[in-house]
């Protein structure tokens, strides 16, 4: 098994065919139909069962829920029409041309709806599970599947004598209070358990836990568990980041071992020997094909032109929208094991065997669809942007402390820009003095910043150095490695005599000035429910401002939180304006705060599950006040159990790109006069 899951992508990839068919090719070649020398005993069909759940949740833990949200009615459409549309044709063929009882038609029309996500893993292969595309096929699936698992429910107890009106109630009631169960108690089962046990291992078999409970669960209620999954995957998804240590090993042990697993199970039961040997299960077998392909297209075909969706993504909901192996093998194997009163199954061998075929066809199909589209996205989302600049994007982390090392990091993982690699920067800096003492203790906190680098497949880099003392070392860093923001923790004081920023942060701030975050946290970020961030007057004139404010919105777009925002009127304007043009997709709050000098108005909407972000401002900037100064006294007063970051924005640089607005069109001349304008002030201001 572990040489076919290496080498069937390897061998595959020459051919320019994608992985996942390689994977049920090699389960045809080495099954009982094909060279007979492995038999899909138990073990295959637990760890394909695993697989398949696996799929579901890490579909529904990849989706970005701010896309999800925003396409729920795209994706329920899709869904409906991918059920009703295949079903519909299917129904009429089923009783025209293949001349099958009505029970027997409308069972198979399911078939012909349902849909798994074979080709799901090719999306995280490309980086485009979070495209918008993606949510659709994805959310479409599962009201799909939801409806296809009802008809087999439906057509399964009327052929167990399940006719009375008990046991539909006591099926929706299941299942309504069982997905109630999961989407409520869940959350907060997982956010208590993250709070208190923060090593990766046990983490990861928490969560798998829960997806396989959720399953039991959906399966105890007359429902299949693939939905149970999914739903896990939903109500986890801010809760587990995608930028964090648990999702790569989820994601890592998942694409290894248990996907491959199913996908070579599925091509263990393709038996072309029988399909061939017989016409009427090649005719079975065509109509199968011809109706679910079709009717898939004229499905996502119509939602593209209904919601006005680009041709390439159209593809993509194809691709991911075609494949079918779970709820088709549930259904046919349930339609197969019904014995009718004159002694026929409901499904006989030709649909079992063209069944088969129709999971071959449409998974190869689904494949290859999926692959086209998802690396022509890749490539366009990948294009460089000429606004970028990857010297203002290196974010440079020092470390002296062993248990503040995995906050720094996480937060660091969530700000940095994707776009570019080796872009966070750990640092240890040891004074003359050293010992070898204290050089151990510097190689164990880089390592176990690489480690929580490695975790995210982030590769960190480590530097290490001797200065006369800690701030001067951290500031040569920054300036030599062209840092564009500097992420230090809390000052832990001493004694009474410590400032609250201590010596080495008011050396930063005095001599360092690009973005510098200050902060403390009491809990892991990803279970933090909302990011409130307080704004002072004219922080809108801070070369930095742009920088910050990016900066909170990747945080609150990766944790799936609302940011509530607190400023004065004029800058809450361009926060929006911000907002409208870059992150369109961010939840976000607004409230006035038009007076700096208490913040005792937040702490009613401050609790300790959130995280409050101070914008500060260094003494001699344009947003200053002296009013800062009052800062450590209100923290210490208000805030001391709450998570915590004090933003430094940048004072000097080419971050602020203002947008100016003109009551009528501008002419050439108008144009050269005001490019000429703008740079002869620009020189001036950058001289002063």
């Amino acid at each position: 098994m572990l040489v076919m899951i290496l080498f069937a992508p390897i061998v595959l990839e020459k051919l320019r065919v994608p992985h996942i068919i390689g994977m049920i090719m090699a389960g045809l070649l080495v099954g009982e139909h094909g060279f007979n020398i492995l038999a899909r005993d138990s073990s295959f069909e637990l760890f394909g069962k695993v697989g398949l759940y696996y799929i579901m949740f890490l579909a529904g833990l990849e989706m970005n829920m701010n896309d999800f949200k925003e396409n729920k009615y795209k994706a329920m459409t899709l869904g409906l029409l991918c059920f009703f549309i295949p079903i519909t044709i299917g129904f009429i063929t089923n009783l025209s041309i293949l001349h099958y009882s009505v029970a027997t038609a409308v069972l198979l029309a399911s078939m012909y709806a349902s849909n798994t996500q074979v080709s799901y893993p090719i999306a995280i292969k490309y980086g485009i599970s979070g495209q918008r595309g993606v949510s659709i096929a994805v959310g479409g699936t599962a009201v799909t599947d939801t409806l296809t698992l009802l008809v087999l429910a439906v057509v399964a107890g009327v052929h167990r004598g399940d006719t009375d009106g008990s046991y539909w109630i006591l099926l929706v009631g299941r299942v309504i209070v069982i997905g109630t169960l999961i989407i409520l108690l869940f959350p907060r089962i997982a956010r208590w358990f993250f709070r208190r046990y923060d090593e990766v291992v046990t983490q990861y078999i928490f969560v798998l836990a829960l997806v396989f409970l959720a399953a039991a669960l959906m399966e105890l209620a007359g429902m299949e568990g693939i939905l149970g999954a999914f739903l896990t995957g939903l109500v986890l998804n801010r809760m587990i980041p995608h930028v964090s240590p648990l999702m790569g090993h989820l994601e890592f042990v998942g694409n290894a071992l248990f996907i491959p697993y199913f996908l070579i199970g599925v091509g263990m039961l393709i038996n072309l020997h029988v399909l061939f040997s017989s016409l009427n299960a090649l005719i079975v077998a065509a109509v199968m094909i011809g109706v679910a392909l079709t009717g898939k297209w004229i499905a996502s075909f119509l939602v593209q032109k209904i919601f006005g969706l680009k041709s390439i993504e159209r593809r993509l909901i194809y691709g991911l929208s075609t494949a079918q192996a779970a709820a088709t093998l549930a259904a046919v194997m349930v339609g197969y094991n019904i014995i009718l009163p004159d002694g026929s199954r409901l499904l006989n061998e030709d649909v079992l065997n063209g069944t088969i075929l129709l999971i071959l066809v449409t998974c190869i199909v689904s494949s290859l669809v999926t692959d086209h589209a998802a690396r022509q996205i890749a490539i366009n989302e990948t294009q460089p942007d000429e606004h970028l600049h990857r010297s203002t994007e290196k974010i440079l982390i020092p470390v002296a402390y062993l248990d503040t090392i995995d906050y720094l990091m996480e937060l660091a993982l969530m700000i940095r820009s994707t776009t570019f690699e080796d872009n966070i920067l750990a640092l240890h800096v040891m004074t003359d003095a050293g010992t070898e003492q204290s050089e151990m203790k510097g190689r164990l906190c880089l390592d176990k910043a690489a480690k929580a680098a490695a975790g995210a497949n982030v590769r960190l880099v480590q530097l290490s150095r001797y200065d006369v003392n800690i701030s001067s070392g951290i500031i040569h860093t920054a300036k030599e490695q062209d840092a564009s923001c500097l992420v230090v923790g809390m000052h832990r004081k001493m004694n009474i005599m410590d400032s609250f920023y201590g010596k080495v942060t008011e050396g930063l701030l005095k001599s360092f000035h690009r973005e510098v975050i200050v902060s403390k946290f009491l809990m892991p970020l990803s279970t933090i429910r909302r990011i409130v961030v307080a704004v002072p007057p004219k922080a809108e004139y801070e070369a930095g401002f742009q920088k910050w404010l990016r900066n909170v919105c990747r945080m609150g777009a990766v944790m799936g939180c609302r940011v509530h925002f607190f400023a004065n009127e004029k800058t809450t304007g361009y926060i929006q304006s911000f907002l409208a043009t870059k992150y369109k997709q961010t939840r976000t709050n607004f409230s006035l705060l038009e007076k700096w000098d208490d913040l005792l108005l937040l702490t009613g909407y401050v609790n300790y599950d959130h995280l409050l972000v101070i914008v500060s401002a260094r003494r001699g900037s344009i947003s200053y006040n002296p009013l800062f100064e009052e800062l450590p006294k209100q923290i210490g007063t208000y805030f001391n159990n709450s998570s915590l970051m004090l933003v430094f924005p940048d004072q000097i640089g080419d971050e602020v790109k203002e947008t100016i607005t003109f009551s009528k069109p501008l002419g050439s001349n108008d144009v050269q006069l005001y490019e000429k304008i703008g740079a002869w002030l620009y020189k001036w201001l950058k001289k002063q």
